[in-house]
């Protein structure tokens, strides 16, 4: 495993690097983070709040936050595409695990608010899995 790992967002003007030692991994099932990435869960990595450095392209993030819950999404604003945060409470840096170029030191431990994933969660994790495009 890589001591460092890197990141970016899909069109590449926002890229960092952390140190690969992520302490906590969840896959989010609530209804908020269903919205924010327009799927069934998000996979967030936790770490140490000054464990990244912005290689290129801080200044084209923008933070949103969630006022009716302890909730932020930071975006490229080029892309839209979710990016590492530091929570509000100044404790965690969060890292959306597809933002990763690599494979993190951990692997998921917990499906979070289970209770609120989308009725076709489960059927869908068994569908037929297919490469690429079904043909």
């Amino acid at each position: 495993m890589k001591n460092t790992i890197s990141g970016s967002c899909l069109c590449g003007a926002v890229t960092f690097t952390l140190n690969n030692t992520f302490k906590r991994f969840y896959l989010c099932h609530c209804k908020q983070c269903q919205k924010i990435s327009g799927s069934a869960h998000v996979a967030n990595l936790f770490t140490d709040p000054d464990n990244i450095q912005w290689t290129s392209g801080a200044e084209l993030t923008k933070r949103f936050e969630y006022p009716d819950r302890n909730f932020t999404k930071v975006f490229c604003t080029q892309c839209g595409c979710g990016l590492p945060f530091l929570n509000k409470s100044g404790k965690a840096l969060i890292v959306p695990a597809g933002s990763l170029d690599g494979e993190p030191n951990i692997q998921p431990s917990d499906n979070i608010f289970w209770s609120e994933r989308p009725a076709w969660y489960d059927t869908g994790v068994e569908a037929k899995h297919c490469a690429g495009f079904p043909e």
